[in-house]
């Protein structure tokens, strides 16, 4: 039976020191993936943002839009924990995961399978609960996802394990194509929210084929008692430390809905959405690779720390602009871009840009502190978080509305989270000082950025192309106060490279 390796005893996969033509091979490997996966999430969420605004615009309402937050976070909730975390262990695990595959396979769907009963039974009280008692038929439906998320997650892990992101952007563009078809027709045929749950299973179903196809003969069911008994050990902790994370990024929707109304849910939901852009683009594409590469580099504490500061820096750099563009620019970018009926949701977007930031520095910790094993301290930095979160949101929403939830969220997560989440990369071997030295520069010209933004801001307006040439003037400032980082993100120079 394959073993999980852990950081005290393990070696890696290839026993190589980092500058070994093996450790060079997966730096291309990792390089490779991705780029590709910054391609597909590039391209994805571009088609996304263009189909939300044709809804936003022309089909739904702020009421629709609320019901599918609601929605959409209980499903992202449940999809956490829906396969007990045991599905890690295909990336994670050394061996061929083929041969523990069949148990994965049958703890996945069993585990997805009882919370999905347990949702469609539930489902009125659930909506109710969180203000929103229309939403129950739509939670049935996109809840459905969870099953098929739970048998698609072998041969998704497999491709992860291979870096095979080439082939995952053509999954994610058949699932694309056909949710957003399914979604826009029946959204203009008068669905309302439940055209987002019926494009989300078929998008699903679309992207279970496609991963059945592109990684063939993985989806058979079957049981090794001590396979199984080795999996939960390592995946319950992982599934409770994600089921932590989804609820800090999602509580605040439930606060929401159940303290301001359906109405103020909706423009909240549009505001976390668009603060999530950066969050998705860059974060998400660096996430299909991250925990993986990290994994190969465990056994060595400098390559750890190297390796994590460098994607600190990449992202960072890529993430601070485009936070201080939608966060400066927020009410002209939302009236351009979803029109005058959704301004309400500019008063809270700049806060929820910050902790667009916030997010995914903490969420390249967690995938690192995965990687080297550290799951009780993730477990206690989340819990921690969203102990310390609940009644700040709900202080936050009595007393400023959406905006208030957005400060709630950026107070608990800079004051607490991110020293905490130092302390744990610290006891990984990943000093202060690489990550202070990977976020300098992009800092420094985070504030440049915003200085020039107001002062632009000031003298040109908000009109449309004064928006173009604000941001154009804001963002040249920016490339210049990055470029003596450059070195440091591209990183050392290798024969490939060279």
């Amino acid at each position: 039976m394959d073993s999980v390796r852990t950081p005290d005893s393990e070696r890696t996969e290839t026993g190589d020191s980092p500058s070994s033509p093996a450790a060079a091979s997966l730096g291309s490997k990792v390089r490779s993936a991705a780029r590709w996966s910054l391609i597909n999430t590039v391209v994805m969420r571009l088609g996304n943002f263009a189909t939300g605004i044709l809804l936003a615009r022309f089909a739904l309402g702020p009421a629709e839009w609320g019901v599918y937050g609601i929605a959409q976070t209980v499903l992202l909730v449940l999809l956490s924990a829906n396969e007990l975390g045991v599905s890690l262990a295909i990336i994670r695990w050394e061996g061929d995961p083929r041969r523990f595959a069949p148990t994965v396979l049958t703890l996945s769907v069993l585990s997805s399978g009882l919370l999905y009963v347990a949702l469609f039974l539930s489902a009125p009280t659930v909506a109710g609960l969180l203000g929103s008692p229309d939403a129950s038929g739509v939670l049935r439906v996109m809840c459905l996802c969870l099953v098929i998320d739970a048998v698609a997650h072998v041969p998704a892990g497999i491709l992860t394990r291979e870096f095979a992101q080439g082939r995952r952007m053509v999954i994610d563009a058949l699932n694309f194509v056909l949710s957003t078809a399914v979604t826009l027709a029946l959204a203009f045929a008068g669905w309302g929210a439940m055209s987002f749950a019926c494009g989300a299973v078929v998008g699903n179903v679309a992207a279970l084929v496609g991963c059945a196809v592109a990684v063939p003969g993985t989806l058979r069911f079957g049981w090794d008692r001590e396979q199984a008994r080795a999996l939960l050990k390592f995946g319950l902790p992982l599934a409770g430390a994600s089921l932590l994370a989804l609820a800090v990024v999602n509580v605040d929707t439930m606060v929401v809905g159940s303290s301001l109304g359906q109405i103020s849910l909706g423009f909240y939901v549009l505001a976390f959405n668009m603060s999530g852009w950066p969050v998705r683009v860059i974060s998400e594409a660096a996430r299909r690779v991250s925990f993986a590469g990290f994994s190969r580099l465990a056994d060595s504490p400098q390559a750890l720390a190297q390796g994590f500061s460098r994607a600190l820096g990449v992202l960072v750099t890529g993430t601070v602009p485009l936070c201080v563009l939608l966060g400066g620019l927020a009410a002209p970018v939302i009236h351009l871009v979803y029109g005058g009926k959704w301004l309400p949701a500019a008063e809270a977007l700049p806060w929820l840009m910050a902790l667009g930031l916030i997010r995914i520095v903490c969420e390249l910790a967690y995938d690192c502190l995965v990687a080297v094993g550290q799951r009780r301290s993730l477990i206690l930095v989340q819990g921690l978080w969203v102990a310390a979160l609940v009644p700040v949101l709900i202080v936050g929403a009595r007393h400023g509305g959406i905006v208030g939830v957005a400060q709630g969220h950026v107070l608990v997560g800079a004051g607490l989270v991110v020293p905490v989440f130092l302390y744990a990369l610290a006891r990984a071997g990943i000093g202060l000082a690489p990550l202070a030295r990977a976020c300098a520069w992009p800092f420094l010209g985070g504030v440049a950025m915003t200085l020039v933004l107001l002062g632009a801001k000031r003298l040109l307006g908000d009109g449309t192309l004064a928006l173009f040439a604000v941001g154009a003037t804001a963002l040249a400032c920016y490339a210049v106060c990055v470029l003596p980082s450059r070195r440091f993100l591209l990183g050392p120079r290798t024969p490939e490279t060279a």
